[in-house]
């Protein structure tokens, strides 16, 4: 069986790297998103998740934090009692900006000496947290003045120190590059997948695999395990090109980033079975590829938010194997993601693999018989 299998996955591998179609499909559009997305794409910001340390006991520190409440760009603004609690709310991404007001807030202000408000924002969404900074920022400086003036005093500028975790420059292409990593491997998988039982039938060999002494799983297998090697393939060409030209850093473990990453291209790969097992030319496949392609990039986060979403759209997210690789790979890369939370998101992925690599070979045995 082992050396059937080989064969075949050899004469997959070769019959991709031979036809020029097919070359210029693995290269050219990872390309073209590599350039479109690091060097064009933007973000627009709201429903955004705050909390506050309110460390004040004057009135000034109560009516700031309505002020943050009633602005329409933030969904909500949780209360916290502890430092600790700030760090925690970044770290597990339920709040995008965390903001510590001083126990001198009020005091300062009554006196007219400029007042101090820490803000901590999550580096890993750098653009949505550089948006935030500004919002929060023009919300202290006009309660700020507005305090002045009501006490008679001569408007001061506020002293608003903003610190951003996980990408302390706000630079954004930390924040693109590892979200490009997952969409390429996505596209990479999906079309050389799609393609290949497809190609199969437009070039008439489909029956001669069949009369093939090769069983049907291993057939399967054959077809699945080329693109999984050229998907891990493109995934690391990425990652060097993340580092070296991009200069990303690495924080987390490049295992858990690989290990996560062979689940989720298992996942694409049966949806790439799926689509080719359907379609009877090649031209049909692509297009059901780039078909499932972009919905499922729109609703990952990648480019939108998912709390922006209309709320009947949100759980259909849930079944996409993007949305939960692009939370590991920007958690590898900025955050330093722990074994605990890869595996929490890698579990949603290996549900989606066993579905859509069940539903692939139902339906290429149907195809077979």
């Amino acid at each position: 069986m082992q050396a059937r299998l080989v064969a075949l996955m050899v004469k997959e591998l070769l019959v991709v790297l031979r036809d020029p179609r097919s070359r210029i499909i693995l290269i050219g559009p990872p390309l073209v998103q590599l350039l479109v997305f690091v060097f064009a794409a933007t973000l627009e910001v709201k429903n955004v998740d705050v909390v506050v340390l309110n460390r004040d006991e004057g009135a000034a520190g109560l009516e700031l934090v309505r002020r943050i409440e009633g602005s329409p760009t933030f969904r909500t603004v949780k209360p916290v009692h502890d430092p600790a609690d700030l760090r925690s709310a970044i770290d597990r991404e339920r709040a995008i900006a965390a903001i510590e007001i001083g126990p001198d807030f009020s005091r300062d202000l009554i006196a007219g000496r400029p007042a101090s408000v820490q803000i901590s924002l999550d580096g890993r969404r750098s653009n949505a947290a550089q948006i935030v900074d500004g919002y929060l920022g023009e919300i202290v400086a006009g309660f700020v003045v507005d305090e002045n003036e009501r006490a008679h005093h001569l408007p001061t500028i506020p002293r608003v120190v903003a610190r951003n975790w996980f990408n302390p420059n706000l630079t954004f292409r930390w924040f693109t590059v590892p979200g490009l990593i997952a969409i390429i491997a996505q596209l990479i998988g999906l079309i050389v997948t799609a393609l290949s039982v497809a190609r199969e039938r437009e070039l008439g060999t489909f029956d001669q695999l069949i009369v093939a002494p090769l069983r049907t799983h291993e057939i399967l297998l054959g077809k699945m395990l080329p693109p999984l090697i050229i998907g891990l393939a493109h995934m690391t060409l990425y990652v060097i090109a993340a580092v070296v030209v991009f200069r990303v850093p690495i924080r987390g473990s490049l295992l858990l980033l690989y290990a996560s990453g062979v689940i989720f291209l298992a996942a694409v790969v049966g949806v790439g079975l799926f689509i080719s097992s359907l379609c009877a030319t090649q031209q049909q496949a692509i297009l059901g590829a780039f078909l499932f392609l972009a919905p499922a990039t729109l609703l990952s986060g990648f480019a939108t938010p998912i709390d922006n979403m209309p709320p009947w759209l949100r759980p259909v997210t849930l079944v996409n194997p993007l949305r939960y690789f692009l939370v590991i790979t920007r958690g590898v890369f900025l955050k330093g993601m722990s074994a605990a939370d890869v595996a929490g998101q890698t579990l949603p992925l290996a549900l989606i693999a066993v579905c859509t690599l069940t539903a692939a070979a139902w339906l290429f045995r149907g195809r077979m018989e």
